[in-house]
């Protein structure tokens, strides 16, 4: 059993190793992209019953209506549309960080108009 271990914390210590090289590669040669990539790919999403309890956190007393994972402005966020006695609250949690990126009221049209852009961009 400790030799498994020892195998191992070894692979997962070359492995970062690897990274870490890779990336100073990168940046000696002026390629900073592929040091930001590296960067962008270890990132770790907070999940998404993480983020439905921040959500919902901002809007007490609404149910979620639907989630979803998605890219906007080049960015990853989880996105709510949560009821409320009033109408639909949409959140949006940035997936990395957690952090609440807007709470805004949704009305039908911009629900309308935001469907429409999302089979505009899923069209082969």
């Amino acid at each position: 059993m400790k030799k498994l271990n020892i195998v191992i914390f070894l692979l997962a210590a070359a492995l970062a190793g690897n990274v870490v090289i890779s990336q100073a590669r990168a940046v000696s040669s002026g390629d900073t992209s592929a040091a930001q990539n590296s960067n962008t790919a270890r990132k770790t999403k907070i999940g998404m019953k993480r983020a439905r309890a921040i959500a919902l956190n901002e809007v007490p007393g609404g149910r979620i209506k639907s989630a979803e994972l998605e890219r906007e402005n080049g960015n990853l966020i989880y996105s709510f549309d949560i009821r409320v006695a009033n109408g639909i609250k949409e959140v949006q949690v940035e997936a990395y960080t957690g952090k609440v990126l807007e709470v805004k009221d949704e009305s039908a049209v911009n629900e309308a108009a935001e469907k429409r852009n999302d089979r505009k961009r899923t069209k082969p």
